[in-house]
């Protein structure tokens, strides 16, 4: 490690889990702190224990509800994970071919959809409009496979399908029509017999499900419960997560069939644990080839591997993988390290839109483990594992000043700089950045945090293989000078959160 926490390895069953002399309860809650999180919920996986489930903070502020083991929370595009284990659960039985157009399986589809197959589909290499963008659409009513479709079944694809990737709700639209029309069951149903009841999961359900759970209604008794003192089944209660925008209006549950295969998923935070637990064998999926076909990556016909499956993306780092997304007022994060060494997972749930776990969640495996941690120091910087070899991440990295029109001062090529000098250093590169306009008004606070200005962001390859991602935690340097509380400090580290995440990630940020 290049950052030694121990004199030894701590490993699997270590009683401390803390993480760079922080534990989890400290890292957990300087993130909601930072990204107004106002619940959230953790859930750690070290196969086949589920040893940790905590809840922190309120899963609806209004009613004072507490985030707890039970509380049921949107999986988001996690929801993705359980259409590509249906789709595989058919090909298992022989009833469906992957490879086979889907026209084959669902009829009157729009012309330029009849070619695409149900594994394009998985790979969201089938080039389809994502409905969620087209105009008409709207989250808040109820859907049906054509009324959707319609909404772009007339675009044209935006690649030759199997040539590219992009992420799209479409793409499980119609693979989750296809397992209904396959078999011959509606889609929700053959995924809650054959992967909720199949498990055992109690607070896993679809967005129409939720009325099945018992909830009190505490706003009638002053946001503080009373049936428990009366009914068992109160005590521990199941309960929906809520979520509100800034002037106060909550956010709709929104209808499974507006996001049906991508976003439609309810579950606590220890139920998607035990559904991942699932995953790694047979339970679930029974033969190791086709899970193979699922959670790995697979390659384009110009030969450029894609780290990325079915909504899962991959990493360097021996058998990583997360899933992860928001929908409208939640987000949701799963990763999952599959080595037989570690098999350790971070489930996170949280009640605000647009928040990136990849981070914290890394942080957090870290402090169960040390092969799981990044090897530098993540409280001084911002760190990500990169999903492209340096020269491609520094390419997209560059295309997103681009789009910003956010100038590049410099380039440091390290590792030509030392080729140059006769020495030999792994591929590392800075590249310097900023906008005078928002950096001249913390040095007019003070001058000396010159020294920290312009922004950078570096990119490396490690000794493994792996390419890194990494900036100043902006707050953290300009505390030095007395200015975290500048309101120029936080827009800062956003925007370079951001550009790390487009750069890394094949889904973006």
């Amino acid at each position: 490690m290049n950052t030694k926490e121990h004199t030894e390895m701590k490993i699997r069953g270590s009683a401390d889990v803390s993480y760079l002399g922080r534990t989890v309860d400290e890292m957990i809650w300087e993130f909601m702190e930072e990204n107004g999180i106002p619940g959230l919920a953790l859930a750690i996986v070290q196969a086949p224990y589920i040893p940790r489930v905590v809840g922190y903070g309120l899963s609806d502020e209004k009613q004072r509800r507490l985030a707890s083991v039970n509380t049921m929370w949107p999986a988001g595009p996690i929801s993705q994970a359980y259409a590509a284990v249906a789709a595989m659960q058919l090909y298992e039985a022989g009833k469906l071919d992957l490879d086979a157009p889907v026209s084959q399986y669902v009829e009157n589809l729009p012309p330029r959809w009849k070619g695409i197959t149900s594994r394009q589909l998985l790979r969201h290499a089938a080039g389809l409009a994502d409905y969620r963008q087209a105009e008409g659409y709207d989250s808040q009513r109820e859907w049906d496979f054509a009324g959707l479709a319609a909404l772009v079944g007339e675009k044209k694809l935006s690649f030759e399908p199997g040539t590219g990737v992009e992420q799209s709700a479409t793409n499980f639209l119609l693979l989750t029509e296809v397992v209904g029309r396959v078999s011959g069951m509606d889609y929700e149903s053959f995924v809650k017999k054959h992967q909720f009841e199949r498990l055992g999961l109690r607070h896993t359900g679809f967005t129409g499900d939720l009325d099945q759970y018992d909830s009190e209604d505490v706003s009638q008794t002053g946001n503080i419960h009373q049936l428990f003192k009366m009914d068992g089944r109160f005590i521990d209660p199941v309960e929906q997560a809520a979520s509100y925008r800034q002037d106060g209006s909550p956010y709709s549950v929104i209808p499974s069939t507006a996001l049906r295969g991508f976003g439609d998923v309810w579950a606590s935070a220890q139920d998607i644990s035990f559904w991942d637990i699932g995953l790694a064998g047979g339970v679930l999926i029974e033969k190791a080839e086709n899970r193979a076909q699922l959670y790995g990556p697979w390659k384009l016909p110009d030969g450029n591997s894609v780290p990325a499956n079915a909504g899962w993306q991959f990493y360097h780092h021996r058998g990583l993988m997360d899933i992860k997304g928001s929908v409208p007022g939640f987000s949701s994060f799963l990763s999952r390290f599959t080595h037989p060494d570690e098999l350790v997972c971070v489930t996170l749930m949280a009640n605000r839109e647009g928040v990136d776990f990849t981070n914290l969640g890394r942080r957090i495996a870290g402090a169960f483990g040390d092969l799981l941690s990044t090897n530098y120091d993540d409280n001084r910087l911002f760190l990500l594992e990169g999903q492209y070899p340096v020269e491609e991440t520094l390419r997209r990295l560059e295309m997103g000043l681009e789009k910003r029109n956010i100038p590049v001062f410099a380039k440091f090529d390290h590792g030509k700089n030392a080729l140059e000098a006769g020495l030999e250093l792994r591929p590392t590169t800075v590249l310097v950045f900023g906008s005078p306009k928002v950096g001249t008004g913390l040095m007019q606070a003070d001058q000396s945090i010159s020294l920290e200005l312009p922004l950078r962001i570096s990119v490396w390859e490690d000794e493994s293989g792996s390419t890194w991602l990494a900036a100043p935690r902006m707050k953290r340097a300009a505390a030095e000078y007395g200015l975290e509380n500048h309101p120029a400090v936080a827009g800062m580290q956003r925007l370079v959160e951001t550009l790390i995440r487009e750069a890394a990630n094949v889904y973006g940020a």
